[in-house]
């Protein structure tokens, strides 16, 4: 959303592409790798304006130049020949769709997911219980039972479950915890959150200064401005180039953007 904001407040509007519109092809093309511009014309065959078409509605024809209106739920409509326009990231495999950049770290932000859910329901469980309680020696039935509704009890809405184990020959009570051999309370989820936020953060290419992110303790992110300024010229600029595809495709100057300020020089 980063980039979608920065590519948005950087297009200077032309009579056919609007700040909307181009927000909606670069978010397109930023999730899927795609992104088709819809050339709406006038009845004389000139552009009148750009339209977008939904990324993952739209599929290319057989034919050059052919695309199709795929929703799933109603029959495919073809578009008007030679009116949609294409740009797309390229794939080694195969050339009729692109492919996002972020592929590389889809894992980790499951992960990420995953963690984050665990760390939910274990606080949603309403007792934080997950244990399994080894009862050993001669204890009553009656009382062995109600121990067991007692901990069926303690159950919350989470998918944590306790177990009792009673074992009569033997002495003593033993409590055995999961979380303490590596799980919540050794912060293993922490761990599993930082690691993958990291593998998130390069996979886009994102500063994390830009972000919001507080610096781990002892360390520094540095410059913002300089940050900024080193994610325009790095990511922002080489997408607009591609955004540019547009105009030689349509044949007029449909996506402009202003020339880049220069930061002034730093002086010692």
């Amino acid at each position: 959303m980063l980039k979608v904001n920065l590519l948005v407040a950087s297009l200077d509007p032309t009579p056919l592409m609007s700040r909307s519109t181009f927000g909606r092809l670069v978010q397109g093309y930023l999730v899927f790798g795609n992104a088709y511009a819809e050339v709406r014309r006038t009845v004389l065959g000139g552009a009148l304006r750009i339209g977008h078409s939904i990324a993952r509605y739209t599929r290319p024809g057989i034919k050059p130049g052919q695309f199709w209106w795929v929703p799933g739920n109603v029959d495919a409509t073809e578009f008007a020949a030679d009116s949609v326009t294409a740009i797309m990231r390229p794939d080694v495999n195969q050339e009729l769709y692109g492919v996002p950049e972020y592929l590389s770290a889809l894992q980790s932000a499951l992960l990420n997911e995953a963690a984050t859910l665990f760390r939910r329901r274990y606080y949603l469980n309403g007792s934080h219980a997950g244990y399994i309680l080894y009862a050993t020696g001669d204890i009553d039935a009656d009382d062995v039972e109600k121990l067991k509704e007692a901990l069926k009890a303690s159950k919350g809405s989470g998918n944590f479950r306790n177990l009792l184990v009673h074992a009569p020959i033997g002495e003593g009570w033993q409590y055995q915890d999961p979380a303490d051999r590596g799980g919540e309370r050794h912060g293993r989820v922490p761990g599993i959150k930082s690691a993958t936020a990291a593998d998130v953060m390069a996979a886009h290419r994102v500063p994390p200064q830009l972000l919001g992110i507080v610096p781990a303790q002892g360390s520094v992110f540095g410059s913002p401005t300089d940050a900024t300024a080193m994610f325009r010229q790095l990511e922002i600029e080489p997408i607009q180039a591609t955004f540019l595809e547009i105009n030689d495709q349509v044949g007029t100057e449909v996506v402009r953007f202003p020339p880049r300020e220069t930061a002034p020089a730093f002086n010692a």
